[in-house]
């Protein structure tokens, strides 16, 4: 229990017991357990809820980065889409141009051809063809010659040409038909080169 002095007592008559004189204050027992209980249990609220409030305060900042990361996140996503879209055009585009550029160089491979074997029968005399085959690795050849000496200088010239690496004569027959002249009926078949 806490008493306070507040009358004025006698004033003394020395200047020690002056000092004696002045006001006190007494301060009793603090407090019973249950007030000393009820302070702890008040301090502990007071902290208890100063952390609650530093909880929630991390809270919503907590939030707020993740709504920005989930922005940041869609935002990304629509851009990954629009590049995997822009790169599966490329190279269906890719795809286009090789395809062309294969058609182009297939193309040209019979018209290479053609002209080949048609200036080297030109270039051969007593020679016509009458049947030119491209299998893909090989040419099958028939033809007409008016000896077997003009067959021999078509497969001399097919040589030279360097476009074929094996030339093999598969028949060579006398044409009866024609009465009038020897005429040989012939078929041969060139392995293609590289070139």
């Amino acid at each position: 229990m806490i008493r306070i002095n507040l009358l004025e007592a006698p004033k003394p008559k020395n200047k020690r017991s002056a000092a004696a004189a002045m006001p006190s204050i007494e301060i009793g027992s603090v407090g019973t357990p249950l007030v000393k209980i009820a302070a702890i249990l008040g301090l502990a609220a007071i902290l208890n809820v100063g952390y609650w409030y530093k909880l929630d305060a991390q809270k919503r900042s907590i939030e707020q980065q993740m709504a920005q990361a989930e922005k940041r996140n869609r935002e990304l996503a629509d851009v990954k889409a629009r590049y995997l879209a822009r790169q599966k055009e490329a190279e269906m585009y890719k795809r286009r141009v090789d395809v062309i550029d294969q058609l182009r160089k297939n193309q040209a491979g019979p018209v290479t051809l053609m002209a080949m074997v048609g200036e080297t029968v030109n270039n051969t005399e007593a020679v016509w063809l009458d049947n030119l085959k491209d299998e893909g690795t090989s040419v099958d050849i028939q033809g007409m010659a008016l000896s077997t000496d003009a067959v021999a200088n078509l497969i001399s010239n097919l040589q030279k040409t360097g476009f074929f690496k094996n030339i093999e004569i598969k028949e060579s027959i006398q044409d009866e038909q024609i009465k009038d002249m020897q005429a040989f009926q012939f078929t041969l078949t060139c392995e293609k080169g590289k070139s």
